[in-house]
C-alpha cells in the first residue's frame, strides 16, 4: 500500500516543489528548461568562486535551501532519490561561469550516480574553458569496513556548503577552497537511525520495520541500515550512535578525544516531532560533554531529509577557531539556521528568579469554627473524585484527550496530601486560595486553570468575618466572571461554568451564613440536571468546540465533575457522608 502524500502527482512533485521554493524566496530563481535553482543576484559572483551542489530530490531543504551569499551559488535537482542528469549540471556550471565566476566548485555526495553525472559535466565544462573542480563528501560512519564504493555522503555535506561558501565569499581561490575543505572533511562524521521507512511518491515503503525496532546506520535514500535493534530511550540511542561513530576499531570512525571542540548537527530525517528533536539534542550535548568534548555550536532541525522518514542523524565536526569563524560567517541561504556564536559548553544556561513567589499552600494558618466542616468536605470531595476517575476519562474520550478524570484525580491527591500536614484555615477565602494554588500547580490543563481562576477570583470576597450569603454570592459571581473572561465561555456553551449557582446566590441578601447550606441543598440537583443537559448542547468553547457535534453525544465531563463536587458537598452537610 502506497503512503499518502500531499502532492499534485508523483510525476510533477519535484518541479512543483522547486517552483514553490523559488516563488517563496526573493533571492532564488529557476533556470528555464532545467531543474536548476540559482541565486537571483548572479552578478555578485563576478571574480569569485561559485559553488554548485545537488543530487536527488527528497532531501529538502538540501540542496536548494542552501543557496545564497556565503553558501551555494546554485543547486541542481534530480528526481526523487535520483541523480540529476549531466546536461542540467553542465547548464548550471555554464550559467555560473557566464556570470563572471572565477571558477566553479562542485560539492558532491559520495554516491555512484552523483559522482558519474557531476564528473561528466565537469569534464565537459573543462573542455569549454571553465575552471572547475569537485569535492566528494564521504563522512558516513556506519560501516566498520567500507566497500570499494567508500563511505556515503550524508548531512556533513551541509557543513561543507557553509565552510566553502564562507571561503568563496571572502575571495579565496578555487585551489585554496578545495585544499581547506578537503582537510576539514577528515574531521566530520555522521550516523543515522530511523524508527520508520520512507516511500518515494507512488511507491511502497522502502523497507519493513516491525513495531519496536529501529534501523541503525542507514543512508538518506530509503535504504535499510547496517543493523536493526530495539528502540530505546533517547539517551541510550544517542550514546549508541556516538559510541559507534567514535569506535577506533572501525575504519570509518571519527577520532574524538576529551578536550576536542565540535560543531554538532542534529538532523531530522523528515518526520520526528520538534519535541523529539529537542530531547535528542539535549541527549547529544550531555553525552558529548560527559566525554570531555567541548560543544561549541549546535544546529538542530531539518537539514538533509529522507522524505517522511521518522529518524535522526548526528553529524559531528571537530572544529578549531578558524572553522568556527567560517561557520559563524553570515549567509543569506534560507535553510541555514541563525546560530549563536557563543560556545555552548561552559555557559550558564539557568536563570535564577529575582523574586520568590509565595504559594498560599505553604503559609501557616489558624483554625476557626468552620475548619472542621471544611476539612471533612474537602476530604470527601477528593475521595469521590478519585472514585469517578475512569468515568470522567470515558466521557472525555468522546470530545477531548480522555484525561479529565486523571486531571481531577491529580488535584484530589494534591489536596489530600496537603490536608495531612496542614491546618484548614478558619477563613474560607484563605482556604479557597490554598485550593486554587494546589489545583494550579498539580491539576494542569484547562480544567486546572478554570478551577484556579474561579477560586482565586472568589477568595478575596469571603473572610472569616465576612462570610454571609451576600458575600458568598459576590464571590461566586467574581469567580464565574473570571472564568468567562479568560476562558471565553458562557452559559449554554457545553463547558464548565457555574452560572446557575451564581444567579441563585446573587438574589440572596440574607445576612446569616448558614443560609448557604440551604442553597447547597438545592444546587446539586440543578448541577446534575445541568450536567446531563450538556449532552444536547453544541460546544462553543474548549477543545470539544473543534469536534463535529455528531461525534459528541455524552454529557460534558467537566460539568459532570462540578455536579459531583456539589453533590458531595450536599451529602456532607446533610450528614449522609
Amino acid at each position: 500500500m502506497t503512503m499518502k502524500k500531499l502532492i499534485n502527482s508523483a510525476e510533477s512533485c519535484v518541479d512543483d516543489a522547486l517552483l514553490g521554493l523559488v516563488r517563496a524566496s526573493g533571492g532564488l530563481s529557476l533556470l528555464k528548461g532545467h531543474r536548476v535553482v540559482l541565486r537571483s543576484d548572479l552578478e555578485n559572483l563576478k571574480g569569485k568562486v561559485a559553488l554548485l551542489s545537488g543530487g536527488g530530490s527528497g532531501h529538502e531543504p538540501a540542496h536548494a535551501g542552501y543557496i545564497g551569499a556565503g553558501m551555494l551559488s546554485a543547486a541542481v535537482a534530480g528526481g526523487v532519490f535520483a541523480s540529476p542528469p549531466p546536461g542540467s549540471i553542465l547548464a548550471a556550471i555554464l550559467s555560473l561561469h557566464n556570470a563572471g565566476a572565477s571558477g566553479v566548485l562542485l560539492i558532491v555526495k559520495n554516491y555512484t550516480g552523483d559522482r558519474l553525472n557531476f564528473g561528466l559535466a565537469a569534464e565537459q565544462a573543462r573542455n569549454q574553458g571553465v575552471a572547475v573542480d569537485m569535492v566528494i563528501v564521504a563522512e558516513d560512519c556506519a560501516f566498520d569496513q567500507p566497500s570499494k564504493a567508500g563511505r556515503r555522503g550524508l548531512c556533513g555535506t551541509v557543513f561543507i556548503h557553509k565552510l566553502a561558501g564562507a571561503l568563496a565569499e571572502e575571495g579565496c581561490s578555487l585551489d585554496q577552497i578545495v585544499s581547506k575543505v578537503t582537510e576539514i572533511l577528515k574531521r566530520i562524521g555522521t550516523l543515522g537511525v530511523s524508527l520508520s521507512p520512507c516511500s518515494v511518491p507512488g511507491c511502497l515503503p522502502s523497507f519493513d520495520l516491525p513495531p519496536g525496532d529501529m534501523e541503525v546506520g542507514l543512508g538518506i535514500h530509503g535504504e535499510p541500515g547496517i543493523k536493526r535493534s530495539k528502540v530505546a530511550s533517547a539517551d541510550e540511542v544517542v550514546k549508541t550512535m556516538i559510541d559507534h561513530m567514535t569506535n577506533p576499531s572501525s575504519q570509518s570512525h571519527l577520532p574524538l578525544k576529551s578536550g576536542d571542540c565540535v560543531v554538532v548537527c542534529v538532523n531530522n530525517l523528515g518526520a520526528l516531532s520538534c519535541l523529539e528533536m529537542a530531547v535528542v539534542t539535549r541527549s547529544a550535548i550531555i553525552c558529548l560533554e560527559s566525554r570531555g568534548v567541548v560543544v561549541a555550536r549546535v544546529m538542530s532541525g531539518l537539514f538533509m531529509t529522507s522524505l517522511e522518514m521518522a529518524g535522526v542523524s548526528l553529524t559531528l565536526m571537530r572544529a578549531d577557531k578558524e572553522t568556527l569563524r567560517l561557520i559563524d560567517a553570515k549567509t543569506t541561504a534560507p535553510a541555514w539556521p541563525n546560530l549563536s556564536n557563543v560556545c555552548l559548553s561552559g555557559r550558564s544556561y539557568i536563570t535564577e528568579p529575582q523574586t520568590t513567589i509565595k504559594r498560599p499552600q505553604d503559609e501557616k494558618h489558624s483554625e476557626g469554627p468552620l475548619s472542621p466542616v471544611m476539612h471533612k468536605t474537602l476530604e470527601k470531595i477528593c475521595s469521590t473524585l478519585l472514585e469517578k476517575q475512569e468515568e470522567l476519562n470515558s466521557l472525555d474520550r468522546a470530545s477531548g484527550d480522555g484525561d479529565c478524570g486523571n486531571t481531577h484525580a491529580q488535584a484530589a491527591r494534591a489536596i489530600q496530601e496537603w490536608l495531612q500536614g496542614h491546618v484548614v484555615p478558619g477563613c474560607p477565602g484563605k482556604l479557597l486560595s490554598v485550593v486554587a494554588g494546589l489545583v494550579q500547580e498539580k491539576m494542569g490543563g484547562s480544567s486546572g486553570a478554570l478551577y484556579s481562576l474561579f477560586l482565586t477570583a472568589a477568595a478575596g470576597h469571603v473572610t472569616e468575618g465576612r462570610s454571609n450569603a451576600a458575600a458568598w454570592a459576590t464571590a461566586m459571581n467574581a469567580g464565574t466572571e473570571a472564568m468567562k473572561k479568560y476562558g471565553g465561555a458562557a452559559p449554554g456553551d457545553r463547558t464548565m461554568v457555574w452560572c446557575h449557582l451564581v444567579l441563585m446566590w446573587l438574589h440572596c441578601s440574607l445576612s446569616r451564613f448558614f443560609y448557604i447550606m440551604f442553597l447547597l441543598l438545592r444546587s446539586p440537583q440543578k448541577a446534575a440536571s445541568g450536567a446531563e443537559a450538556t449532552r444536547d448542547l453544541k460546544a462553543r468553547a474548549g477543545r470539544a468546540s473543534y469536534i463535529s457535534p455528531n461525534l459528541v453525544s455524552l454529557p460534558d465531563p467537566g460539568a459532570v465533575a462540578v455536579a459531583t463536587i456539589l453533590k458531595t458537598i450536599l451529602e456532607v452537610l446533610e450528614g449522609r457522608k
